[in-house]
């Protein structure tokens, strides 16, 4: 007797993954703080990483109790978790491991410059990591000075032949619209040291920053410039721009970045980190049957280590949608308004009618059947596309 077929869900009937697939760990620990970093990160003092790992342990052990999780992409990010000596990684990776597994896909590890050995290499890649994120920002010595940057241009060519050489998938890292930049040099050679995706970033200065103190800005000409010649020049090297700041060879895209850009699930592991989880009842109080996803982001060391993991936040559907949209418009592909209605329960197209219709007008997004995407003059101007969708 043959089954009946599967009735479909309703479109007012959300239906998100309930398992998480991805999982961000942070690592604040850095040999020196670069003075336009805002991330939570500080130098180690004695006892730091000690307790850090013992509390990591603690918290994975929790996380695995919480939730169902099936990892396929693992994050170590910082922070420099390169910096942590061969037996302090070796211990945090053995705790992912027997609480909540390893990523099936992916695996990256982010890594300083300085912090690069042909053994180190090799002891990362056989701790189960096959990616690297490698903080070059620039291939020029005046540059990396200006930018606080502890390695040189040698030093970092030979990390990423290093790690190339072991077997790793590299991505490079690197800022523009930094004051005398060689961009083009920079670019020519970093493609040429043979890695795969790029990430560019461009300079910006935060509040609070050292660089925020020194009084140092970025012209937004300059800002432009660095954001229009960077593709310019990565195109034509064979690199796709798939995401705002990052470019890739084909089949080289960043599986773990894709799944905040898809807004997908995600656990957040370690002082700083943010989590991204179905919501439940546990966390989401009353009407929890209704909510979607939460929301939580861990306090910084010092009370993290006390056994504080912070308060998830349930988020509406509304809030759920926004989200999604600021992420995937981020993304050359955009985003499918029929997938993001299904997994919200929002009719997404009739919600955000008129915010959709302005914005394709002004030639900042383009829609195609259910598929939403920003144009390039849309990229540019993103926050404030967005700004309407939250205003509606």
């Amino acid at each position: 007797m043959s089954r009946p077929a599967p009735v479909p869900a309703a479109p007012n009937v959300p239906v998100p993954d309930r398992t998480v697939r991805h999982l961000y760990v942070h690592v604040p620990f850095c040999p020196s703080i670069c003075p336009y970093c805002d991330f939570h990160v500080l130098t180690r003092k004695s006892g730091q990483v000690e307790a850090y790992l013992e509390r990591l342990e603690q918290e994975a052990a929790w996380l695995a109790t919480q939730y169902d999780v099936d990892l396929e992409t693992v994050y170590l990010g910082g922070g420099t978790p390169s910096f942590l000596r061969d037996a302090e990684v070796e211990a945090l990776v053995g705790s992912v491991r027997r609480h909540l597994g390893w990523g099936r896909q992916e695996n990256t590890l982010e890594i300083n410059p300085g912090t690069v050995s042909p053994a180190r290499a090799a002891l990362w890649r056989d701790l189960g990591f096959d990616r690297a994120s490698v903080g070059v920002q620039s291939l020029d010595d005046a540059t990396l000075k200006f930018l606080g940057r502890q390695h040189d241009a040698a030093g970092a060519r030979e990390a990423v032949t290093t790690l190339i050489g072991v077997g790793l998938r590299v991505s490079g890292d690197l800022i523009t619209a930094v004051p005398g930049q060689p961009l083009d040099s920079d670019i020519h050679g970093l493609v040429a040291l043979g890695v795969d995706h790029i990430s560019a970033y461009t300079l910006t200065v935060e509040p609070g920053t050292e660089f925020a103190r020194r009084g140092v800005t970025v012209g937004e000409d300059d800002e432009r410039a660095g954001f229009e010649r960077t593709e310019e020049l990565l195109t034509a090297h064979g690199f796709a721009r798939y995401e705002i700041s990052n470019y890739a060879r084909p089949g080289q895209q960043s599986r773990h970045n894709l799944s905040y850009w898809n807004n997908r699930t995600y656990l957040g592991l370690g002082p700083g980190a943010a989590g991204h989880y179905p919501a439940m009842s546990s966390v989401a109080g009353p009407g929890a049957e209704a909510a979607l996803t939460a929301r939580r982001t861990n306090p910084h060391l010092h009370t993290w280590l006390t056994g504080d993991s912070g308060e998830a936040e349930a988020i509406s559907a509304e809030e759920y949608v926004t989200d999604a949209l600021f992420m995937g418009l981020r993304l050359r592909d955009g985003l499918d308004l029929e997938d993001l209605s299904r997994r919200s329960g929002l009719n997404v197209r009739e919600r955000y009618a008129g915010a959709i219709a302005a914005n394709v007008a002004r030639g900042w997004l383009e829609l195609e059947g259910a598929r939403l995407r920003a144009t390039p003059a849309g990229w540019w101007l993103l926050n404030r596309v967005v700004t309407e969708f939250l205003e509606a």
